[in-house]
């Protein structure tokens, strides 16, 4: 049977902003109990008191507060953030040659050494991201191929993660939930083992990059 506990999870989660405010301690619990009560009698099919409510959310952003302080304190101290800028991406359909499309376009560029480059295969498509100096380069190697979205002007943020920071529960949504918070859209995030990196439009970079920043000196 399900628990009123449950109920008040499965609703809070289906908001982040809701989740994020209820771990920030910024929304009266009384007021959100009254809203969601009717949702949530209508989850169990029996009547739910207030009080229980109030408890439910109580317990369950202390839960949330604690995985976050987890996820922080995994940071010994602030970690490096690299900025690029003069990024574009384009992704590709997936084709019979793009193995051979991929090497020519590494091979060209071995001996660059001022270069941003990620690469991200999918099912059906691939999505490049590279620096804008290489777009030249780009287009020739991958002319006639059909290209489903390109993107202009981008940066990016690379976080340096602590390592084991694949086991760490919540690390990237207490970055990411950071950004969304402030209403910055991200175009693309890509990761390796220990970095992590957000794609931007440039005009949002600067401020990004402040909210990050406050985000790491903040503990």
């Amino acid at each position: 049977m399900i628990t009123i506990s449950e109920t008040v999870e499965k609703i809070v989660r289906k908001s982040p902003f809701l989740e994020e405010a209820l771990a920030r301690g910024l929304i009266n619990l009384s007021a959100l109990a009254r809203e969601i009560k009717p949702e949530i009698e209508k989850e169990l099919m029996k009547k739910a008191t207030e009080g229980a409510i109030i408890m439910a959310l109580k317990r369950f952003s202390t839960r949330i507060k604690r995985v976050q302080k987890k996820a922080v304190h995994w940071f010994v101290s602030p970690p490096d953030l690299m900025v690029r800028s003069n990024l574009i991406e384009i992704t590709i359909s997936n084709s019979g040659i793009m193995f051979q499309k991929l090497r020519k376009l590494l091979e060209q560029i071995r001996f660059n050494e001022n270069y941003f480059l990620t690469i991200t295969q999918g099912i059906y498509e691939t999505t490049i991201i590279v620096s804008k100096n290489l777009e030249d380069k780009l287009k020739k190697i991958f002319a006639g191929e059909k290209i489903i979205s390109m993107f202009d002007n981008l940066s990016s943020i690379t976080i340096q993660l602590p390592e084991g920071s694949t086991r760490i529960p919540g690390i990237y949504s207490f970055i990411l939930k950071a950004l969304a918070w402030e209403g910055i859209n991200l175009v693309e995030v890509v990761s390796t083992c220990n970095e992590f990196t957000m794609i931007l439009e440039s005009e949002n970079i600067d401020r990004a990059f402040s909210i990050l920043k406050r985000l790491f000196t903040s503990f």
